[in-house]
């Protein structure tokens, strides 16, 4: 068999349990001297285990079959600390086991002792599993000696479905390597536990290092080392100055090699030039992480960039992380730490918010308006040029850190989207993600060919990111601690009925109308509920809900009905309005609230709106009931409304990725194949009679397109129809509607050949046209794709036929689809109204629409070389009759080698 081109995307490093890094990639004929002196170092038992007898050397011939491979029948990956070989997983096609249906492989494992336990087995079966099944392979088969009991356990937390067979002290384990949801949980468990550890010394830090430290408070080295002293960092603290004996009275030393003990953190603030010689010093000094606070790297391309990528490189060369560089720091407020690593002149309160930003001068301006706004924070991260830890890294931290229950991050860019979306969707279950994301102006939109390229941009694609992982997106910064401040201090609301309770009429009347067009519903309340809150009240006061309270109301009113309107069951959340009358009643009023809240411990959230004040988080009742405060009505009706959506996701279920039994991947692989070979460099449209064939391997139904070039050839296809035909040009890359080249309903031999010449003469130097079975009923609606550079590819359903463009009723979610993801789809545009029977009129196939887009999904996720389709229209019958694809087309482009960048998502990659 011929060699296959060296996997060069294979190549990377992978976070380890204890935090540190390693690098991964496939084996080389020139690994053969590693090879050999690995073997040299594994111990006797390890080897044992591993060739079923003690083997301490390796012959000519044996080093050339273990390093020469083909990369598709026979594959191996190595993990080298440095540039030594430590470990090695490999597979080998066993072509005596498998069938048409499987294709099964033997695995084998060997790592090192001394770097056992560490989790480097694992990571190896994940990736071999992951290029395995590029490569159409089924199942993994291992012989494991029974003693083995490292490797018997490794295959078992794997997450794959094991069936195992003892025979004479010999485990034969055989698993299908498909990926399923147990696997998946393996791989997220297993990246967390690396990624946690890698950051515990940055957030968690025994001692730390300011390399730059200045007796300058003016300087941002004398500003952060002063901020450490100040807020009483628990740990030794090393200024490092190249001539001070001391720096704000601590003993400083002139380099990093001549600090005294063991550091854990170190800041780097020197200028740029010198920082690449400052991180190579910390990496040999056995330090774990450091935060490059100077700037003039990757956000000046060019040089910069490159400068940056080598920072990078030397930290993971010696097992460090590295945040920025260009950032402004690092805090954590927990007492046991209390590291307030940033330059700015904010230390906010302590609480349950975790908070990162890619900007600095924005992450200065979040913690001055946390603290303003007393939003307590356990940490805050200033993520700078994310060379290195990104907001993924750090939503893994944050997800079991006990001391957050929030989590807000500002950012500008994703470094791997699919990655982001995986991880926030997980996260997103047990903890809030309120995200504000820059950069989605009109510049992200682009022009395309198709419908569906048309109506997608860069601001589509974050919506659809957020949607399906459950973060919370606000627009605005003020509207992020909006949000920030009713989750971090209030309980979830369970439903969207919501009481309005005010002492005037006016602002209840904007809260009612801001909560009615959020979808949030005020119900009157029982005759039973008004009359008791109308013992509080007087005659004049209104108490069908809102309840208006008239301006008379005071302390008493406030308690008495918050009361009742939190110990009953006809409302999920309370909207509390305050307008002073008199310079002494707010003080008295939230008291008042806090003591109903305090006295009726419920699950409904409460909000305030206290008229003309300052919007902030309020400490009520000496501090132990905290409630949002917002200066007016809509402020407050929006944030309800955003909790009561994350609650609404969050109650939902999951959804699964589902498997169609009956798709040809193998062909449909064959098909794209041989037509991008014909060809040129950016790829094309694929020809319609393969694009027929190509669906139909996918099980997508088709109106049975046959591609003619004469009249006679039309007349020939059209009487093998069972009805009247539908004539089209062939003109990819035109909209044949939109110039006449489409003719519908004919029917006799003079009709076909008449509209053949029409359309044909529709579009210049055409040559050839489609004749396909006329559907004349069912609604029209567009399923298509198309591919975004950050995102990857993006789904589209909505509106078909002439109306797709005009109405802009669509929806978009981000590749693959959950069989939830493809209901949503279907269900939040407003066309979905007809397919459920609008006024009395025919519904359409829901069920088969919604595995049409499942089957597009699989299609997209199989096939990387896809860029474009458009099936618009797509005909949904009626109810039990399917769906059919009318018109289709598909855009092929060229992928750099066989890992798509939707395929890039590799467990525990660092990227």
């Amino acid at each position: 068999m011929p060699v296959a081109e060296y996997p060069a995307e294979f190549e990377f490093d992978v976070l380890l349990k204890d935090g540190r890094s390693i690098h991964f990639r496939p084996i080389r004929p020139e690994d053969a001297p590693r090879e050999r002196e690995f073997i040299h170092r594994v111990g006797p038992e390890s080897s044992y285990f591993r060739f079923f007898h003690v083997k301490t050397d390796l012959s000519p011939e044996e080093l050339r079959h273990f390093t020469t491979l083909d990369y598709e029948d026979r594959m191996a990956f190595i993990a080298l600390d440095g540039e030594k070989m430590v470990a090695v997983g490999r597979y080998d096609v066993l072509h005596d086991k498998s069938t048409e249906d499987t294709k099964v492989a033997e695995v084998a494992f060997l790592v090192e002792d001394a770097y056992q336990g560490r989790g480097i087995g694992a990571y190896l079966l994940q990736h071999l599993t992951v290029y395995a099944r590029l490569k159409d392979i089924t199942e993994f088969e291992a012989f494991v000696l029974a003693d083995n009991r490292a490797m018997l356990r490794l295959f078992r937390d794997s997450g794959y479905r094991l069936t195992r067979q003892l025979e004479e002290g010999v485990y034969s384990v055989e698993f299908p390597i498909e990926y399923s949801l147990e696997a998946r949980e393996a791989e997220w468990e297993h990246e967390k536990r690396g990624v946690t550890a890698s950051l515990m010394p940055i957030l968690y830090p025994a001692s730390v290092a300011v390399i730059g430290a200045s007796r300058d408070d003016h300087a941002i080295g004398g500003r952060l080392f002063r901020n450490l002293l100040i807020e009483g960092f628990q740990g030794p603290l090393y200024p490092v100055h190249p001539e001070a004996s001391f720096v704000h009275s601590v003993k400083a030393y002139p380099s990093v090699e001549e600090l005294p003990g063991p550091v854990d953190l170190a800041f780097v603030v020197v200028p740029a030039p010198a920082v690449p010689e400052v991180v190579e010093a910390c990496g040999r000094q056995g330090i774990r992480g450091i935060v490059v606070i100077s700037a003039g790297f990757g956000e000046l391309g060019g040089e910069g960039l490159e400068v940056e990528r080598r920072l990078v490189a030397t930290a993971r060369r010696y097992g460090m992380r590295l945040i920025g560089p260009n950032c402004m720091g690092v805090l954590n407020t927990d007492p046991a730490v209390r590291l307030d690593g940033q330059f700015g002149p904010t230390y906010p309160p302590t609480g349950t918010v975790a908070m990162a930003s890619q900007s600095g001068a924005l992450g200065l301006a979040l913690l001055e308006q946390s603290a303003e706004l007393h939003i307590g924070l356990s940490t805050f991260v200033s993520l700078g040029n994310r060379a290195d830890i990104s907001p993924n890294d750090l939503l893994l931290y944050w997800e079991d850190d006990p001391a957050t229950d929030v989590v807000v991050l500002y950012v500008e860019s994703f470094g791997n989207p699919r990655r982001f979306g995986r991880i926030a969707r997980r996260v997103s279950r047990t903890k809030p993600i309120v995200a504000v994301k820059a950069g989605s102006s009109t510049v992200g939109a682009r022009a395309a060919a198709s419908h569906t390229g048309s109506l997608a941009g860069l601001d589509v694609a974050v919506d659809a990111l957020f949607r399906q992982a459950g973060v919370i997106r606000s627009r605005t910064l003020h509207e992020l601690f909006d949000v920030t401040a009713l989750l971090a201090s209030q309980p979830l609301p369970r439903g969207r009925r919501v009481a309005v309770l005010s002492n005037a009429g006016g602002p209840a009347i904007l809260a009612v109308d801001a909560l009615e067009g959020l979808d949030l519903h005020l119900p009157e309340l029982s005759a039973d509920l008004q009359a008791r809150l109308g013992e509080f009240l007087p005659p004049t006061a209104g108490t069908a809900n809102p309840v208006d309270m008239i301006a008379s109301a005071g302390a008493d009113q406030y308690r008495g009905c918050l009361s009742l309107l939190l110990e009953s069951d006809e409302v999920d959340a309370v909207i509390v309005i305050f307008t002073p009358t008199d310079r002494e009643g707010r003080h008295g009023v939230a008291t008042a609230i806090g003591e109903a809240i305090e006295a009726n411990p419920s699950e409904k959230p409460v909000l305030g709106v206290f008229m003309g004040s300052t919007p902030n988080t309020a400490d009520l009742t000496g501090g132990t009931v905290r409630v949002p405060l917002y200066t007016f009505p809509e402020s407050a009706a929006h944030a309800l409304a955003a909790a009561v959506r994350y609650h609404e996701w969050r109650s939902r279920p999951e959804g699964e990725y589902v498997r169609h039994d009956d798709v040809d991947r193998a062909a449909a692989e064959s098909i794209v194949r041989r037509a991008l070979a014909s060809m040129g460099p950016d790829g094309g449209w694929l020809g319609s009679a393969d694009l027929e064939r190509l669906l139909g391997l996918y099980g997508i139904p088709t109106a049975g397109d046959v591609v003619v070039t004469s009249a006679d050839e039309a007349v020939a296809a059209a009487a093998g129809l069972d009805g009247p035909a539908v004539l089209k040009v062939v003109a990819p890359g035109v909209h044949k509607s939109d110039v006449g080249g489409v003719v519908l309903g004919v029917e006799g031999d003079d009709a076909v050949a008449e509209a053949f010449d029409r359309v044909i003469a529709s579009v210049p130097d055409a040559d050839a046209a489609i004749v396909q079975r006329h559907v004349p009923d069912g609604h029209e609606v567009i399923v298509g794709m198309t591919e975004d550079p950050q995102f990857g590819p993006l789904i589209v359903f909505g509106l078909g036929g002439i109306f797709v463009e005009l109405m802009q009723d669509v929806s978009f979610r981000i590749n693959p689809l959950t069989d939830l993801d493809a209901a949503e789809m279907v269900s939040e545009v407003k066309a979905h109204r007809l397919l459920t029977g609008y006024r009395g009129g025919a519904g359409g196939d829901l069920e088969a629409l919604q595995d049409l887009l499942l089957r597009v999904s699989s299609l997209v996720e199989h096939h990387p070389e896809i860029a474009e389709i458009d099936l618009n229209p797509v005909k949904v019958r009626p109810p039990g009759e399917g769906a059919v694809v009318v018109d289709a087309r598909l855009r092929l482009q060229r992928v750099p080698g066989f890992l798509s960048p939707s395929r890039k998502d590799v467990p525990g990659r660092m990227l």
